[in-house]
């Protein structure tokens, strides 16, 4: 018997939903993470719900934290840690996998274990691996707990560059040049990989950019000049992904747009431009969270093409069967087409970020935003739908 059909008390009927934000994780974007945590503790109306901090460690252990966004910052250019926020260096805490309980345990090592309480809903702030990639998801669909965003096909789909870029071909979405290398190719004949990107070069072109194929954050690309930076490059992207993406340079301009789901259906944001960066290659993590590189918002474009990318947008979000949110990231060309890069599922989500200012500009602002996030969750059920 699931949750939802289970009696409830008095009790449990007057009570305010509970919400369990979850976030650090295992993976290299682990700080942006908690600094997104912050952002969406700070945002959520307690007068309509209960909080429940839980940070993940870097090592995977389920942390207990205290619920002091402001100690979810970066500070002096460094990013913050589950570890320093933990409420114990060796508790850990254990959701349920019984889709008729959604009870949360806290456990210490030699002491009775602790009930939390029940949780009405997930808000997963993890970017990357172990987190966005639908690993979360299905624990959460075994566990019956509803959640924020996309479900487990779309979130694997939204991380792995090489599947997202063939499911877009697949529904006619114009997509940039690109390869693919995967382990098995690397670690057996490099010497023919090499080739392969270097074939890919004299038909497209140099600089090429040399990407892990499932990060974000734009954490582990580099952007290739020639053939001498190749192997420095690999071995960056491979240090977050055994599998890469070789992409030739688009010339034209950064385009973004959010999209978010409404009651009728998913709807765009008014787009955004990220303008050249001086003092970085490109757009890259620094320049997103460390310096926060300001983009446009709205961007200046014409009303024919802010919907042709809203409009496509929106297909890409029905191509991967998203849910909740999604930013779509794309290169306006110089021959004025829009060619798709990639869309994010749990896109950067502090108040500086691209996301939350493109809807803050179409008239939802960040608290609005994460209340709406909320209830779609809470609307809609787990399992097949």
């Amino acid at each position: 018997m699931s949750s939802e059909n289970l009696p409830q008390s008095p009790e449990q009927q007057l009570r305010k939903p509970r919400v369990a934000v979850v976030f650090g994780g295992r993976s290299s974007e682990h700080g942006i993470s908690v600094v997104t945590a912050g952002a969406v503790l700070n945002a959520i109306d307690r007068t309509a719900y209960d909080v429940l901090p839980i940070g993940i460690t870097t090592d995977g252990r389920w942390a207990l934290t205290a619920d002091e966004p402001e100690r979810m910052a970066i500070a002096n250019r460094t990013m913050p840690d589950v570890a320093q926020l933990a409420e114990s260096e060796e508790g850990g805490v254990v959701l349920s996998v019984d889709p008729g309980s959604r009870e949360v345990v806290y456990t210490e090592p030699g002491a009775v274990p602790k009930a939390l309480g029940e949780v009405d809903v997930v808000f997963p702030v993890l970017h990357g691996p172990y987190g966005e990639d639908g690993t979360l998801q299905g624990l959460l669909e075994l566990s019956g707990v509803p959640y924020v965003g996309a479900g487990v096909l779309a979130s694997a789909v939204g991380q792995d560059k090489e599947y997202m870029k063939r499911v877009f071909t697949s529904f006619g979405l114009p997509v940039g040049p690109y390869l693919v290398v995967r382990p098995r190719e690397w670690d057996h004949d490099p010497a023919a990989a090499r080739e392969r990107i270097t074939g890919f070069a004299a038909e497209h072109g140099w600089p090429l950019f040399i990407k892990p194929a499932r990060a974000g954050s734009s954490i582990g690309i580099t952007k290739v000049e020639d053939a001498s930076g190749l192997d420095a490059a690999i071995e960056e992207a491979r240090r977050h992904d055994p599998k890469f993406l070789v992409e030739s340079l688009l010339r034209g301009r950064e385009i973004e747009c959010g999209v978010l789901e409404f009651e009728d259906g998913p709807r765009a944001s008014v787009p955004a431009e990220i303008p050249p960066v001086t003092a970085h290659d490109f757009y890259d993590f620094e320049a997103k969270y460390i310096d926060a590189a300001s983009g446009i918002v709205p961007a200046p474009l014409t009303e024919e093409q802010t919907a042709e990318v809203q409009r496509l947008a929106v297909e890409a979000f029905e191509a991967c069967s998203c849910e909740g949110l999604v930013r779509a990231d794309f290169f306006l060309t110089e021959d004025g087409g829009f060619v798709i890069n990639e869309i994010n599922t749990l896109p950067g989500f502090t108040p500086i970020s691209m996301y939350p200012r493109m809807w803050q500009e179409s008239g939802v602002s960040y608290p609005q935003l994460v209340d709406r996030l909320i209830q779609a969750a809470l609307n809609r059920p787990t399992g097949l739908r």
